[in-house]
């Protein structure tokens, strides 16, 4: 399991903006979790997913435009429904995989230029996670809304689809082309499985498995 704890970065930390959490929860509202990503405190958002390619996603949302640290635990998480007064069922969750989480939230440190910590119980596995997560959240953290009006609109993967953006836009085709290849969006899209596959070694028992 992916434990994901989100953590506003602001000038302020004693004053996080709830409004930035609820966006950041919408954004992330898609994806397939075990729990769904809400905040837990002021300014921390937390949720739990199977899938080291979500868990990769939700941490890329996170880092756009350095909204947010990012810490992501990696272990063993049971999930016990627990009936509440008032009818609704919540869920409790126990496991090595929440320490981890609450290790790697606590050891983000929000001064760094790309605030990313994973944390397992194979510390070589989670460094090398960690620091190609922080490679590819620098590219993330850095593009230009310019660069993503023109991303946003892209699918990975398809073809052809530059000159509908760029209609879409109403820009030329090769703005479109300099904005991609300013944004290193393909390089970023290449390596998010790299990502992936280092969080799964950690899930996994990693390198010294």
């Amino acid at each position: 399991m992916f434990v994901l704890t989100l953590t506003q970065r602001v000038a302020d930390a004693s004053r996080p903006d709830p409004a930035t959490d609820r966006e950041v929860c919408q954004l992330l509202s898609g994806l397939s979790v075990r729990a769904p990503f809400q905040p837990s405190a002021a300014g921390v958002v937390r949720g739990l997913t199977e899938d080291a390619d979500v868990a990769v996603t939700a941490a890329m949302v996170a880092l756009r435009d350095d909204a947010y640290a990012v810490g992501i635990g990696v272990g063993d998480v049971f999930l016990t429904p627990v009936d509440q007064e008032d009818g609704r069922v919540a869920v409790t969750a126990e496991g090595p995989g929440m320490g981890f989480g609450h290790d790697a939230a606590q050891h983000t440190r929000s001064t760094e230029r790309v605030a990313v910590r994973v944390s397992a119980a194979d510390p070589e596995a989670a460094e090398q996670a960690e620091a190609v997560l922080r490679l590819v959240g620098h590219i993330v953290s850095v593009r230009s809304d310019a660069e993503w009006r023109v991303v946003d609109l892209l699918v990975p993967g398809a073809r052809g689809q530059q000159k509908t953006v760029a209609r879409q836009l109403g820009i030329t085709p090769q703005a479109v082309s300099k904005a991609v290849v300013r944004s290193l969006w393909h390089e970023e899209w290449r390596a998010r499985p790299a990502a992936a596959t280092l969080l799964r070694l950690c899930e996994s028992g990693g390198l010294q498995g």
